[in-house]
């Protein structure tokens, strides 16, 4: 792994200069390294980040990818990490146009990491400096404790989809364009509840906060709270006790543990304390890229293939950047690939924009040729898609924005499977045409981890009480006991866990059946002495 040479670096900061004119906002400064494909390989299960801290799991993750190389050997392109500077990774063997197609790629995921709102809580968090702090004191921590370090490592991991993710983002302010906490609590909560002001003194301090907004622009909300501390004095005691009160005092089952562990708070294991904080951290760090993986790549592939197709180093290469471009950008008509989903995505509301459809006026139509023909001529399409860009995640872009008109256009739809019984195959079929089943069907391909909530009221002699909010979908069953191995090995006591199981009872053969009837019952598993039992608790219609 080296850095890329002088010539390279060249052409690649000239690519920055047409992207910033473009309107794309980025740090100056950005580290480019070659590398081969068993680079690629040995460096992936570790995000890419080469001092990440070692384990036993990434290794088995390498000798996997090996594996698959050999079979089938390709090539990745690319890969970039969300680090200041940003770190992007290039094929040793690519030639300088697809460099520059691929830079033009890495350069809209820097600028997606650098202002999308999800990932707020990176901007100004070194992460390789302190992923090298964190390798460092595991190998410290192995050197003293052995085996006992991978088995901390593991059990933690086996709950770092529980992290409190969101409650950790709301500690941050919004965007200068939004509101802060501050603003939120005088409006919706001391306004209303407190002062519980009439509808039209509640008006006028909106239109207060919006004239102050429009005069003093980014200093609009101190000047307007200057004016609320004349008016209301005890405000601002008010906020913080506020605050106090309604700050959770663990965010997640991770954070519970280190806080309240009668285990890990003895002075033998406070070591393990701090393994559980990396494994935490480093969680948090990467949930914005799991859940903005369609937004993220899509916006990406929009820029490679805009900047690309108006550089005028394609020249010569068009029939060569057709077909990387095809392969990668291309919509299967049964699965789903994000960055051809995405890019389509960002190209329909640019037009959509562009022709004023998101107006009351577009909205009352109802007729299909009026709304073809409707065509305002705005130009704010360009405009519009940086704001989403900035404010939305995977399943607000999709809830928001995958409608009737975008379906159509791109003629998608929901596939079925149903049995031939006389050749005794699976046949695969048109379900539906309609939005609303093709976001459900984009909906299940999201990242979504289940919520498990904490229960002190049912924490008694000891025992850690788990409760699984029921949001339709069951634990995966194979994982619960040992999941819950680990989580009694940290609490140093027994774990029960309240869940829904649920009971398939089988449907109709006929082709309109949506599948099989089930029944959730509630049941309750419990780990303890490292001994598994389950009982049913209730049936739950």
């Amino acid at each position: 792994m080296q850095l890329i040479d002088q010539k390279t670096k060249k052409i690649m900061e000239g690519c920055k200069e047409r992207a910033w004119a473009a309107g794309l906002s980025f740090d100056e400064e950005s580290l480019e390294y070659v590398v081969s494909n068993r680079d690629m390989i040995e460096l992936m299960p570790k995000n890419m980040i080469p001092t990440l801290y070692d384990y036993w799991v990434h290794d088995v993750e390498v000798l996997k990818e090996k594996g698959k190389y050999e079979l089938y050997p390709g090539n990745p392109y690319e890969t970039v990490i969300n680090t200041r500077p940003a770190i992007s990774f290039y094929n040793d063997n690519n030639p300088d146009w697809l460099n520059v197609m691929i830079f033009y790629h890495v350069i809209g995921h820097i600028d997606f990491f650098q202002n999308n709102l999800y990932f707020r809580h990176t901007w100004e968090y070194d992460l390789a400096g302190q992923a090298l702090a964190d390798k460092r004191l595991i190998a410290r921590l192995r050197s003293e404790y052995g085996r006992w370090v991978d088995y901390v490592i593991e059990f933690a991991r086996g709950i770092d989809n529980l992290v409190g993710y969101h409650n950790e983002l709301a500690k941050y302010n919004r965007s200068e364009n939004g509101c802060s906490s501050r603003l939120d609590y005088y409006f919706d909560y001391f306004l209303q509840t407190i002062k519980q002001v009439s509808t039209s003194e509640y008006v006028k301090q909106i239109e207060l906060f919006n004239e102050y907004s429009r005069k003093h622009g980014k200093l609009g909300e101190k000047a307007f709270f200057a004016d609320v501390q004349q008016k209301y004095p005890e405000f601002d005691a008010s906020f913080e006790k506020y605050q106090q009160k309604h700050e959770p005092e663990s965010p997640d089952l991770l954070q519970f543990l280190i806080d309240y562990s009668p285990f890990l708070n003895k002075d033998e294991n406070k070591w393990m304390k701090s393994v559980l904080h990396i494994i935490r951290s480093t969680s948090i760090y990467f949930q914005p890229q799991i859940r903005t993986k369609i937004m993220n790549e899509g916006w990406a592939s929009y820029w490679h293939e805009t900047l690309f197709l108006q550089d005028d180093r394609i020249t010569g290469n068009e029939v060569s950047y057709a077909r990387v471009n095809s392969a990668v950008t291309s919509m299967p008509r049964v699965g789903l690939n994000p960055y051809a989903l995405g890019m389509r995505m960002f190209y329909f509301l640019e037009e959509m924009a562009d022709r004023g459809c998101y107006s009351y006026d577009f909205r009352r139509l109802t007729n299909a040729e009026d709304r073809r023909e409707f065509n305002r001529q705005t130009g704010t399409g360009r405009d519009f898609i940086f704001k989403v860009r900035e404010n939305f995640c995977d399943f607000t872009f999709l809830n928001q924005f995958v409608d009737q008109d975008f379906v159509d256009k791109n003629r998608l739809f929901v596939v079925g499977q149903r049995l031939n019984k006389e050749r005794m195959t699976w046949q695969y079929y048109v379900r539906s045409r309609k939005a609303e089943d093709y976001r459900q069907m984009l909906f299940a391909s999201l990242y979504h981890p289940p919520v498990i909530e904490i229960v002190p009221e049912k924490s008694t002699d000891g025992c850690l009480y788990l409760n699984h909010r029921h949001e339709g979908k069951p634990l995966v069953n194979e994982y619960i006991a040992n999941t819950m191995l680990g989580i009694e090995y940290l609490w140093g006591n027994p774990v029960k866990l309240e869940t829904n199981e649920a009971e398939v009872k089988g449907g109709s053969e006929t082709e309109a059946d949506r599948g099989p009837q089930v029944s959730w019952t509630r049941v309750l598993y419990q780990m303890k002495d490292r001994q598994f039992s389950k009982e049913a608790l209730e049936a739950d219609d």
